[in-house]
C-alpha cells in the first residue's frame, strides 16, 4: 500500500468511529439471584433474573453493577460501540505502522 492509500483509508476508519461519549468496557450477562431465607419464589427454586454489567480490572478485580431491564437495549449498544472503537483503533495503529516502514523502492 502507498502512502496516499494509507492516509486515505486512515482517515475512513476515523471518520467512521463512534462517539466516544457513549461507550462501555465490560460484560453483560443474564444471571438468577435466589435469597437465602425468606422468599417464596426463591425457596421453590425459580430465583429471580437479573441483569448485571461485569467489569475486570487489573489484578483480579471485579465490579457488577445490577441493571434494570429498560437500560439493557442502551448497555448493548455502548459495549457495542466499545468494541467499534477498539477495533477501529488497532486497524489505525497497523496503518501507522506502515507509515513508519520506509517505501519500497518499485
Amino acid at each position: 500500500m502507498n502512502r496516499e492509500t494509507i492516509l486515505k483509508s486512515r482517515a475512513k476508519l476515523a471518520a467512521a468511529l463512534p462517539s466516544t461519549t457513549e461507550i462501555l468496557r465490560g460484560s453483560l450477562l443474564h444471571r438468577t439471584i435466589r435469597h437465602a431465607t425468606g422468599c417464596s419464589v426463591c425457596a421453590r427454586g425459580k430465583g429471580h433474573p437479573v441483569w448485571v454489567l461485569t467489569i475486570s480490572y487489573p489484578g483480579g478485580r471485579t465490579k457488577q453493577i445490577s441493571l434494570p431491564p429498560a437500560q439493557i437495549p442502551m448497555v448493548r449498544q455502548w459495549l457495542g460501540n466499545y468494541q467499534k472503537l477498539k477495533a477501529n483503533l488497532e486497524r489505525i495503529c497497523e496503518l501507522n505502522h506502515s507509515l513508519l516502514r520506509p517505501e519500497k523502492k518499485p
